[in-house]
């Protein structure tokens, strides 16, 4: 049994108390009173239900390819290097996971990560739902990899078949992006239209064919606003938001660091654009804060392809919220643990997302009274590489308990 003491926070509330995890089973036996007598006895340091991370690109899969960016062993890293316990990774691989087969192919390679590790499945203009019940991913114009739509009709023909399915969308209008392809810049490439176009699409299929829909890594105000009216009249739809559209604006990019700092969809908002995300993130009308982790080499960084590395950083980025921008300790439980558990646990055995007996034993420990610098030499993800590099946060990731286990 491995036990811990300190100042547990859910979404609901927050109060000092003793956790005991059975190692075997991972499981939290119980959450008492602090006595002072745990194994790990923390002071300031706050206990959160571990955080986890909806929207992962960890790079392998059954073609071994591309491996050179990243794998299951260092993602897993510098997942718990950000005080990340869990995470569903994207499907546009080589190998894409697209039917049972190539699906359970890729899921034995993700059994060597320490951490809980969920595969989206990829729907492409071929595809079927899978016969066991998992998350699916859709993108709706090209990004990175093969698997996606070419026209609005292709798209809604194969999503009538996932009918009742959970369905996760990366929008941007395949027809806007066409008609901006000639543009000089990456981000008029792809310009909020394209994104607020799709979102409203998916919105639709998502109301029509009765999905469990999520809107992936949304940047702009309009297509925020269309999720909330769409949440009033019930549709059954979320919406995640990244780490670098909610730090950074158009403001901030220059010659210098264009490049690096493309991604899709782009950092193209701006500061009131973004002020505004943070605070619907505050609020609630945003539910999740999920990375899109993508990383690449440098080499490939310079030669213009799109995505940004995040997992190391998670932990780090979350103190800047609650320092700069007000965040509660439940808040960041909320958007971090509660409602991508509640996502996520639908499709496994165990319980994610609250310190509460039999609930999973990953935690997440924050210590907001330690800054940190981010390097080179802090960072686990083999691209070495941050949008965050030579940024200091205001606290840090003190350790990452996985089922019982400590990292520090």
């Amino acid at each position: 049994m491995f036990s811990i003491e300190g100042k547990i926070v859910n979404k609901d509330g927050a109060e000092r108390g003793r956790i005991e995890i059975d190692q075997d089973t991972g499981l939290i036996l119980n959450v008492g009173p602090d006595t002072g007598i745990a194994d790990v006895v923390l002071q300031d340091e706050i206990i959160f239900p571990g955080f986890i991370d909806l929207h992962v690109h960890a790079r392998e899969d059954a073609s071994h390819t591309q491996e050179y960016k990243e794998d299951y062993t260092t993602a897993s890293e510098a997942a718990i290097n950000g005080g990340v316990v869990a995470y569903l990774d994207m499907p546009n691989n080589i190998v894409p996971p697209i039917d049972d087969e190539s699906y359970e192919k890729k899921n034995v390679l993700t059994k060597k990560s320490p951490v809980e590790v969920l595969l989206y499945a990829g729907i492409g203009p071929a595809t079927s739902p899978l016969q066991k019940s998992v998350p699916y991913k859709v993108f709706m114009g090209k990004s990175v990899g093969e698997l996606f739509f070419t026209n609005n009709e292709d798209l809604e023909h194969r999503i009538e078949r996932y009918r009742g399915q959970s369905v996760s969308f990366h929008c941007e209008d395949p027809k806007i992006l066409d008609s901006h392809a000639g543009e000089k810049s990456h981000e008029a490439k792809r310009p909020p239209e394209a994104e607020i176009l799709a979102i409203d699409l998916a919105l639709s299929l998502i109301e029509k064919y009765q999905l469990q829909g999520k809107i992936c890594h949304a940047s702009t105000v309009e297509g925020i606003q269309q999720v909330i009216e769409a949440k009033k009249r019930g549709v059954n739809v979320s919406v995640e938001v990244t780490p670098h559209h909610l730090f950074f604006d158009e403001s901030m990019l220059t010659e210098k660091n264009h490049t690096s700092f493309q991604v899709n969809p782009p950092i193209r908002q701006s500061r009131e654009n973004r002020l505004f995300l943070i605070e619907a993130l505050k609020n609630g009308d945003i539910d999740y804060l999920a990375t899109d982790h993508a990383p690449h080499s440098r080499e490939e960084k310079e030669k213009g392809i799109s995505g940004l590395t995040h997992l190391d950083t998670y932990g780090p980025f979350i103190t800047w919220l609650i320092k700069e921008h007000s965040f509660t300790p439940q808040g960041i439980a909320r958007i971090c643990s509660t409602n991508p558990a509640r996502f996520m646990n639908q499709f496994i055995e165990n319980k994610y997302g609250k310190i509460e007996k039999d609930f999973v034993g990953s935690l997440t420990i924050i210590d907001m009274n330690k800054s940190v610098l981010i390097s080179e030499g802090n960072l686990k993800t083999k691209s070495h590489w941050s949008p965050f590099l030579g940024a200091t946060f205001p606290g840090s990731v003190a350790m990452t308990i996985i089922k019982g286990k400590k990292y520090v």
